[in-house]
């Protein structure tokens, strides 16, 4: 772990390259070394149907949520939230537009005795 979603408004799209953003977040999460290589997963999911603040059509959202094992301190769940959502930030900013984003960023502590995990992709890179 940790596993990232990325969920933002359909109008992101028609601004914003959303793989660039996947991959962006995907890659500051690496940089920041909170996840080993084998265990995060980036994906984004677009919501058609959403309304912002007055409705207006330049407004936009990004909610990234950061599902993690317990055990991280503070500090260290505090940086990586600033360098995932700097980055993500920087990223967009870099293609210009003119949405206005509400951002928002959390992460969630899960619970191992609720989950099952079967990682195919920890063999492939040849990790156990």
């Amino acid at each position: 772990m940790p596993h990232i979603t990325v969920e933002h408004s359909e109008n992101l799209a028609e601004h914003h390259d959303i793989d660039a953003l996947v991959a962006a977040i995907h890659t500051a999460a690496l940089d920041h070394g909170l996840p080993e290589l084998a265990a995060l997963r980036t994906r984004a999911v677009s919501r058609r149907h959403y309304r912002i603040a007055s409705g207006d059509p330049l407004f936009g959202f990004v909610a990234i949520d950061c599902r993690i094992a317990p055990g991280r301190d503070a500090a260290a769940k505090h940086s990586f939230l600033e360098q995932v959502l700097d980055a993500a930030e920087a990223q967009l900013e870099s293609e210009g537009s003119s949405l206005h984003i509400a951002w928002s960023m959390e992460i969630t502590e899960v619970n191992p005795e609720f989950r099952i995990n079967r990682n195919r992709v920890r063999d492939a890179l040849g990790q156990s």
